[in-house]
């Protein structure tokens, strides 16, 4: 089985050798690695290149001007040629080195899922050795989706056919294609997922959905929207448990 990995950078020289190392470290190795560049000036495009030959032709990459990291994203699902596919963004790393080892096979083991997902975990920017927040997708249900819960999306592997079938991110969305993407494929299409018991990923503060309260504000809109797309009823108050539910996240 190989596993597709999907990474979309810009302007991410600070934190992109991190992200790198973990891929290398991980011991499942039967990978497509593939970097996609939105047109970085700060040194990303050189780390990119150093890191191309150490990955022996398992990396690929392109820069170009995209129309944001949900188009960068749908870039590589294009170009990708795995059985699985995942997604890492350029300032998280793998937390240990038996991750895709893990989604390997689990998959393997279980032909008659679409997807899996497990957990995730926010550091400091400023003591990265500080977890101030752990994400659980154990309690997740599609049911939930209406009350904002979703599988952590650094964590949600999904046979690329499904992508093939249903499609791919919706540019529609500046903040929230993540959560329409999960809607359509859980509760729309009711793709069929194990969740694995394992943090994932390790993130750092500061993504697009949680920089500010205006952001929070939009992620919530646009969460209605993609529910109401589908036919599932929510509503703003409705969304919002999920913020309820993440001050017991905090450490």
């Amino acid at each position: 089985m190989k596993i597709s990995l999907i990474t979309a950078t810009y302007n991410s020289a600070a934190t992109l050798k991190s992200t790198f190392k973990s891929v290398l470290s991980q011991t499942y190795t039967d990978i497509d690695y593939w970097v996609i560049d939105g047109g970085s000036t700060d040194g990303t495009i050189d780390i990119i290149k150093e890191y191309e030959a150490v990955f022996g032709g398992r990396m690929h990459y392109i820069s170009e001007k995209d129309r944001g990291i949900y188009d960068a994203m749908n870039k590589g699902i294009s170009r990708c040629t795995g059985d699985v596919v995942g997604i890492l963004n350029s300032d998280d790393y793998f937390t240990s080195g038996d991750v895709l080892q893990n989604v390997a096979h689990t998959f393997s083991s279980n032909e008659t899922i679409d997807a899996v997902y497990g957990d995730i975990h926010f550091i400091s920017d400023n003591n990265p050795d500080k977890i101030v927040r752990y994400y659980s997708s154990k309690m997740f249900r599609p049911f939930w989706l209406r009350f904002g819960f979703m599988p952590a999306h650094p964590s949600f592997y999904v046979k690329r056919k499904i992508y093939q079938e249903h499609g791919d991110y919706s540019l529609d969305y500046k903040i929230a294609a993540d959560y329409d993407i999960m809607v359509r494929l859980f509760y729309k299409h009711k793709i069929q997922a194990e969740y694995i018991k394992k943090d994932f990923v390790t993130m750092r503060t500061g993504g697009m959905s949680t920089k500010n309260v205006r952001n929070r504000l939009l992620i919530t809109k646009e969460d209605v929207k993609a529910c109401r797309a589908y036919g599932m009823y929510t509503n703003q108050l409705m969304i919002s448990v999920k913020y309820l539910y993440k001050i017991f996240e905090f450490l």
